[in-house]
């Protein structure tokens, strides 16, 4: 039976912890992955776009302490659930959540880093998480044009996407004159294919950076990397 919405469960980290609910997109490995391996130890003012429950945000603030977080998500009870998560966490004078839609999203700021696990899979019948997952409310395009929009000059971009959608995605992030920067391939198995791609873009020219990140060993254990990589988070 799943657990009542009225009684989050918890996602304890090593310096937070992250309340969940059945009607907001868990903690997965997706948004670990981007918010331990986001560009965003410069940035100083930064926005996530879809927080969720806002662990990327709370990543973020743990690992640049001089950064001031604006997390929006158009799900209202994502929005709640992420303010909560905000206070309750050593962080919470520099994070705000707010109910937003992208896509009339008008700040009087631009921002130096924005950051995005987006939804992508195409609409379907599925009922699960349907705005964090599929791309009702905000696909590719809309999501790369508000991102070009609200970028600074010199900001970066970063955003985790399926092996299958990365070059649509490229594609479109060129005729806004997004420039691919840094591209990290996720093996999820040792010796297996890519599974997601994490693509950081500049509005500056600039050469691509590209490594390849394995998350588990051929045995299913997590690689090294990746337990060397998450230990200030994870409590393994």
């Amino acid at each position: 039976m799943p657990i009542a919405d009225h009684q989050p469960q918890k996602f304890r980290f090593r310096q937070f912890e992250i309340l969940q609910s059945e009607k907001v997109f868990k903690v997965g490995t997706d948004g670990v992955l981007l918010g331990v391996l986001c560009s965003c130890e410069k940035a100083k003012n930064i926005l996530e776009i879809g927080s969720g429950t806002g662990l990327i945000s709370l990543m973020i603030a743990q690992r640049n302490p001089a950064a001031k977080i604006s997390a929006i998500d158009i799900d209202e009870h994502a929005c709640k659930l992420a303010s909560r998560n905000f206070e309750n966490s050593p962080f919470k004078t520099r994070l705000k959540s707010f109910h937003q839609d992208f896509k009339t999203f008008n700040p009087q700021e631009t921002f130096d880093f924005i950051v995005s696990n987006p939804p992508y899979f195409d609409i379907n019948a599925s009922k699960k998480n349907v705005l964090a997952r599929q791309t009702l409310e905000l696909d590719f395009r809309d999501l790369i044009s508000g991102a070009a929009k609200h970028l600074s000059e010199t900001g970066v971009f970063s955003v985790i996407v399926p092996n299958e959608s990365y070059k649509k995605f490229i594609e479109i992030a060129e005729e806004f004159q997004f420039y691919l920067i840094r591209k990290i391939n996720i093996i999820g198995i040792e010796g297996g294919k890519t599974k997601r791609l994490i693509l950081e873009f500049s509005k500056q020219k600039s050469h691509t950076a590209e490594t390849d990140f394995v998350v588990r060993e051929k045995s299913k254990k997590y690689s090294s990397e990746y337990i060397d990589l998450t230990k200030k988070f994870h409590n393994f």
